[in-house]
C-alpha cells in the first residue's frame, strides 16, 4: 500500500494513512495521548492543548496532536521519515502547563462530585498536576443552567472543551447549545436558557471529560467502584443498541452505552438510557387469580395447575407474543400452544410480515450501510422517534452528501430530506422512476412499521421491494419491537395473522403483549413482568422477569442476533419466562425437552441455524412479493408517543414526565412577531 507513510513516534516506526491525525497516529502506534476536547466521532476544536507534543524538526514549541495532520510533516534533512515525541522533557512542561491553567478555575469539587472515580480530569492531574498552586486570586463562578430532568449541571466545573455543543449540534442535530463570552467570561449555555428537546441529549454526559454535566437520575446514588457491571442489550427499539447495565445490590443504577460501530456506534438514546426506574415500578412480583372480578394471589402450584385445566379444556388456544420477549420465551411458547393444536402470533400490532420470507420481514440491508449510502428513501417512518440513534446515522450520512427523501407525514428528522407526499399515490409513483440520485451509488429504502399495519401492508411492503429492486438499493424494514424479528425467525406467526388467532379463541396465552386489547369472554393467561394493560385484561397472572433478570436472545431490525445477559434477578416469586413455560408443560403432560437455558438453545438453533450467528448479521434471502392493490389513505406513524412505548416505560415516573414535556412543546406556538 504505497499511499501510506512512515513515521517515527517515541522510536517505533508506523505506516499510517496521511489524513490522519497525530493523535490517532500515535494510538497505532499504541500510544495513548492526553485529551479533553477531541473525541473520534466530532469535529476537531483542538481548544483545550492537553494533547501537545513534540514534532522534531518542525517549530520550537509543541504542536496540538489533534489538528495536526500526518501529511503536514516534513521529512528530514536527508529523506527520514518524520519524527514525533510524546514523552519529552518540552512535552512534559507543556502539558503540566495546561494542567496548571485547568485546574485554576476548577473547583476542589472530587469528593462530592458525581464523576469522580470516572473523570478524565481527575485522571489527567494524577500524571500531569501539581500538588500546590501559583494561583491566589478568587477564583471564576458560572451560573448553573436548566437544561430539563436528564442532565444535571455544575458549570463552575466546565473546562470549555465544547464536546456537548458540538455533539448536540452535529450529531443529535438540535443546535441548542453554544458558548458565549470571550476568555474568563466565556461559558457554555443552552439557547435563550431553554431545556434541551433532543432524544440524544443523554449522550453528553458520557461526552464531559469533567464533572459539569452529570446524570440528573444517577445522582448522588452510588459509585462507580460499588457497581456491578453487565454487558447485554437493549430492547426498548429494535436497533438492539450495546449497553452496560450497571447494578448495586439487586437494584439497576443506571445504563450506559457500549461501542459497536455496526449498531449503535457509542451512542444511546435517552429512553435506553434512563428507564431503569420503570424497572422498580408496577411490578408483578406473585401469580395472581381473578375471582369475583378481583385478583387474589396464589401459589405457583396453584396457578399452574388452574392454567393448564384451562388450556386443556380450550376448544381453541391462541398465543401472543409481546413485543419485549426474548426469542427464547417465544420459541417455547410456540411449541407449548402448538403442541395442544393451538396457534401462536406475534404480530400483535397487525404488520403485514410475511412468515417465512427474511428478506421481506428483516430486509437485505444492514445498519451500517447506511454510513455509505448517498440516496436513502424513508417510506412510513419517523426514525427520530422510532430509533433515534438510526436517526443520528442517517444524519450523518446527510451531513456527508446523501440525498434522503421521506413518503409520509412531513416531520421534522433533524436534517433536510425532499418530501415526495404523504400518501400511497405518493409510494405508487416511485415504481417505475428513473430514481436518478440511487443510480451508480450506494442506496437504501427503509420502511416503517407504521406503513404495514394498514389492510395493504402486504402492498406497501411488495411496492417498497420492487423501488429497492429498481434502483438497486438495499432494503431495511425498520421495527419498532425488539423481539419482532426474533419471533418471526422461529414461526411464530398464524396464517391470517392476529385476527385469526384470536377470534373464537376460549383460552389466549400473552406472553407479555402489552399494546392489543383483548376483547371479553376469553380466558386470559397473561405473563409478564410489568402490571400493565395486559395485566388489567388477565383472569391469571404468571410473573415474569423483565429483561435485565433473564438471560435472552435478541434478533436486532438487521436480523443480527445479540447476547443480554442477566444483570439481575427477578423480584419476589417472578421466574424466567422461558422456565414458566417449562414448568408449564410437565403440568400439561406434554414436557418440553430441555431443563436448562443451554438446551433450550441447542433445540432454538437446531430449528433455526442462524440464530447462532451471535453478533453477525446473516445474508437474508426470499422472494419478490406480488404487487397488490395500494389503498388511499395517508400513512402513520408506529409510534404515537416516543416516551411512553411498553410497560416499562409506562411505568417510569422519568418517562412520564418527558412525555408531558414533548406534548406541551407541541402544543405550544410561537407568537409571529
Amino acid at each position: 500500500m504505497s499511499d501510506l507513510r512512515k513515521i517515527i513516534i517515541d522510536g517505533h516506526e508506523v505506516e499510517v494513512d496521511p489524513a490522519m491525525t497525530l493523535i490517532q497516529a500515535c494510538e497505532v502506534a499504541g500510544i495513548e495521548i492526553p485529551r479533553f476536547c477531541y473525541h473520534e466521532r466530532l469535529s476537531i476544536a483542538g481548544n483545550c492543548r492537553m494533547c501537545l507534543v513534540e514534532v522534531v524538526g518542525g517549530p520550537p514549541k509543541p504542536a496540538a496532536s489533534c489538528a495536526m495532520q500526518v501529511r503536514d510533516l516534513r521529512p528530514g534533512p536527508e529523506g527520514q521519515p518524520p519524527v514525533v515525541k510524546t514523552n519529552s522533557p518540552m512535552v512534559k512542561k507543556a502539558r503540566e502547563g495546561v494542567m496548571e491553567f485547568l485546574l485554576i478555575n476548577h473547583p476542589l469539587d472530587c469528593p462530592i462530585c458525581d464523576q469522580g472515580g470516572e473523570c478524565d480530569l481527575q485522571d489527567q492531574a494524577m500524571a500531569y498536576g501539581v500538588d500546590f498552586s501559583r494561583y491566589r486570586e478568587p477564583k471564576r463562578a458560572a451560573d448553573n443552567l436548566d437544561l430539563g430532568p436528564l442532565v444535571k449541571t455544575e458549570m463552575t466545573r466546565c473546562i470549555s472543551c465544547t464536546r456537548c455543543v458540538r455533539f448536540i449540534t452535529e450529531v443529535a442535530g438540535v443546535p441548542e447549545m453554544g458558548q458565549t463570552g470571550r476568555g474568563e467570561d466565556s461559558e457554555i449555555t443552552s439557547y435563550l436558557g431553554q431545556t434541551l428537546e433532543s432524544e440524544l441529549q443523554g449522550n453528553i454526559v458520557d461526552l464531559c471529560p469533567v464533572g459539569a454535566l452529570t446524570s440528573k437520575p444517577y445522582a448522588f446514588t452510588a459509585r462507580p467502584w460499588e457497581l456491578t457491571k453487565t454487558e447485554s442489550i437493549d430492547v426498548m427499539d429494535a436497533l438492539g443498541s450495546n449497553i452496560r447495565i450497571d447494578t448495586k445490590g439487586r437494584e439497576v443504577m443506571r445504563i450506559l452505552p457500549r461501542n459497536h460501530d455496526g449498531v449503535n456506534e457509542e451512542w444511546l438514546s435517552d429512553k435506553s438510557r434512563y428507564v431503569w426506574d420503570g424497572l422498580r415500578r408496577q411490578r408483578l412480583d406473585r401469580p395472581y387469580i381473578r375471582e369475583d372480578g378481583k385478583l387474589r394471589a396464589a401459589s405457583w402450584a396453584e396457578a399452574l395447575d388452574l392454567a393448564a385445566r384451562k388450556i386443556k379444556g380450550a376448544a381453541k388456544l391462541a398465543g401472543l407474543i409481546g413485543d419485549l420477549a426474548p426469542t427464547e420465551a417465544a420459541f417455547s411458547l410456540k411449541h407449548l400452544v402448538e403442541g395442544m393444536g393451538g396457534a401462536v402470533e406475534c404480530r400483535t400490532d397487525g404488520a403485514k410480515l410475511p412468515a417465512g420470507n427474511r428478506a421481506a420481514y428483516v430486509g437485505t440491508a444492514a445498519i451500517e450501510d447506511i454510513d455509505t449510502a448517498k440516496a436513502i428513501l424513508l417510506i412510513g417512518t419517523n426514525p427520530r422517534t422510532e430509533a433515534p440513534v438510526l436517526n443520528a446515522r442517517i444524519r450523518k450520512a446527510w451531513t456527508q452528501g446523501a440525498k434522503v427523501s421521506l413518503i409520509g407525514q412531513a416531520v421534522d428528522l433533524t436534517y433536510d430530506y425532499t418530501h415526495l407526499g404523504t400518501d400511497r399515490a405518493a409510494l405508487s409513483a416511485q415504481i417505475g422512476a428513473k430514481h436518478d440520485s440511487a443510480q451508480g451509488v450506494d442506496s437504501l429504502v427503509i420502511l416503517g412499521q407504521g406503513a404495514l399495519r394498514e389492510a395493504d401492508g402486504a402492498a406497501v411492503l411488495a411496492h417498497a421491494m420492487q423501488i429497492a429492486a429498481e434502483s438497486g438499493s438495499g432494503l431495511l424494514i425498520l421495527h419498532t419491537a425488539a423481539g419482532r424479528v426474533g419471533a418471526m425467525d422461529v414461526g411464530a406467526v398464524t396464517e391470517g395473522g392476529l385476527t385469526a388467532a384470536v377470534d373464537g379463541a376460549d383460552v389466549i396465552y400473552n406472553l407479555g403483549a402489552d399494546e392489543v386489547d383483548i376483547a371479553p369472554g376469553a380466558f386470559v393467561i397473561y405473563q409478564g413482568s410489568h402490571g400493565d394493560r395486559g395485566a388489567h385484561r388477565a383472569d391469571l397472572i404468571l410473573p415474569g422477569a423483565a429483561w435485565t433478570e433473564e438471560q435472552g436472545l435478541f434478533v436486532n431490525t438487521e436480523g443480527r442476533p445479540q447476547l443480554a445477559l442477566r444483570a439481575g434477578f427477578p423480584p419476589g416469586e417472578a421466574k424466567e419466562n422461558w422456565a414458566i413455560l417449562r414448568a408449564l408443560s410437565a403440568e400439561l403432560g406434554k414436557t418440553q425437552g430441555w431443563n436448562t437455558l443451554a438446551e433450550l438453545r441447542r433445540e432454538l438453533v437446531a430449528a433455526v441455524p442462524h440464530l447462532a450467528m451471535i453478533d453477525e448479521v446473516p445474508e437474508n434471502t426470499g422472494e419478490a412479493l406480488p404487487l397488490g392493490p395500494l389503498g388511499k389513505a395517508d400513512f402513520v406513524m408506529a409510534v404515537a408517543d416516543h416516551f411512553l412505548t411498553n410497560p416499562i416505560t409506562r411505568a417510569s415516573s422519568l418517562m412520564a414526565e418527558l412525555s408531558a414535556r414533548a406534548k406541551a412543546r407541541a402544543e405550544t406556538r410561537m407568537a409571529a412577531e
